[in-house]
């Protein structure tokens, strides 16, 4: 598998739909941006917590040792706590930080921040590693 990068990262389909961004690639950490518009929304208005289970999981796989190694993983476990309401325009920013990576699994703590800081969700999540880098 070729290595991740914060350009091939931005090349993925679901993320282009949503206006998902990969921002930053770090030895223990990964960050992705997005701002809520109305198709984000759901029927009561809020952001629709499929775009912020969307973020956890996804900024998981980009933290340097894992997909920007070539190291291929899945998620076999996702856990979100959702605190507070996302709101039309609020510019989110979800962090994964790698907390172990061993031969089989690796476990990441995720937070997701609006701009002013306040935590709208955090969570957990387990990948399964399938494959050491080539």
């Amino acid at each position: 598998m070729k290595p991740a990068t914060v350009e091939s990262g931005n090349q993925i389909a679901l993320l282009q739909t949503l206006d998902i961004q990969l921002t930053e690639i770090a030895p223990s950490h990964a960050i992705m941006e997005v701002t809520v518009s109305p198709k984000h929304l759901n029927y009561l208005g809020g952001a629709h917590g499929g775009l912020i289970a969307t973020l956890v999981d996804t900024v998981c796989f980009f933290p340097a040792p894992l997909l920007p190694s070539g190291l291929l993983v899945t998620t076999s476990n996702l856990n979100i706590h959702y605190l507070r309401p996302a709101a039309l325009g609020d510019h989110l920013s979800a962090r994964a930080d790698l907390l172990h990576l061993g031969r089989r699994t690796a476990s990441l703590r995720i937070a997701v921040e609006n701009q002013g800081g306040q935590l709208i969700a955090h969570g957990t999540a387990t990948l399964l590693v399938l494959s050491e880098p080539k």
